[in-house]
């Protein structure tokens, strides 16, 4: 016997949604969610109850959720058995329930002239690459810039250069284009670099570096962009020169490959970095 999945505490909403089925429930989860974001202002709250693996399941959450007024129900059951258990116990209940996939999979099969395969997990087998994305760049958002250095034990990948030599950019195209999880770190002269960046094995940290000529001219122009002097400290050539040069020896001491990403798009730089992994 197959245990029930966890059914939240009830919340202060105007409506509780609830998605069932009989996977990993993503997919739902995603369309009511989608549906919700329809409704902005309104207090809805939304729950995943993934699983569901034995019909004799059903009426016994059905119950649960029974208690948890007004709820709604979206499920993504494959298998014909469980949608017709659950529209029955909903039905009982009076609670209202929506086959979020089971209209379009019907039309399909039949334009193509065939039956669906009842087999769970293809869907989530579908969307893993997406969702392996989406907490990709979840994860480049929070270690962006160096917020929380123990974050980076968990990278795939770890950026780190001066400021302007596109570490940001390049994390979040690494993360929507490849999934992987890019933490960056900015090296300042006269602050120490992390020391969980020296405890990572060689490869997963990349330096950028880029022309000082070149970096002089998007500093002056980043200044003028925010109304502040280009004689501010920032874009002093000699300055860029000197952090540079910090930034180098960090990386001599790392051993990391060095990227140089003067006069490159954002993809140029990712696929040289990408090259580098293999």
């Amino acid at each position: 016997m197959f245990t029930d999945p966890t059914i939240p505490d009830p919340q202060t909403t105007s409506l509780a949604v609830y998605t069932l089925s009989d996977s990993t429930g993503e997919t739902a989860e995603a369309v009511a969610r989608a549906a919700a974001s329809q409704f902005p202002g309104q207090r809805l709250s939304i729950d995943r109850l993934p699983r569901v693996l034995e019909v004799g399941q059903i009426p016994r959450i059905v119950e649960r959720l029974a208690q948890r007024q007004p709820c709604l129900i979206g499920y993504t059951f494959v298998v014909p058995g469980f949608r017709e258990a659950l529209e029955t116990a909903a039905s009982q209940h009076g609670i209202p329930c929506v086959d979020l996939l089971g209209t379009l999979i019907r039309t399909m099969g039949s334009m193509l002239g065939m039956q669906p395969s009842p087999r769970s997990g293809l869907l989530h087998t579908l969307d893993a690459e997406y969702f392996a994305r989406m907490e990709a760049i979840e994860f480049a958002i929070k270690f962006d810039d160096g917020k929380d250095p123990r974050g980076l034990l968990a990278a795939d990948i770890v950026l780190t250069g001066v400021s302007r030599t596109s570490k940001t950019p390049t994390c979040m195209y690494l993360a929507q284009n490849r999934g992987m999880r890019a933490g960056n770190v900015p090296l300042v002269k006269g602050v120490a670099a992390p020391p969980e960046m020296f405890s990572l094995e060689r490869g997963r940290v990349v330096g950028l570096t880029i022309d000082p000529a070149l970096l002089y001219e998007i500093r002056v122009a980043r200044l003028a962009a925010m109304g502040l002097p280009r004689s501010s400290d920032y874009a002093k050539f000699e300055n860029i020169l000197s952090e540079l040069q910090y930034a180098g020896d960090i990386m001599h001491r790392l051993g990391c490959p060095i990227v140089d990403v003067s006069h490159k798009a954002i993809e140029e730089t990712a696929s040289e970095i990408l090259l580098l992994l293999r």
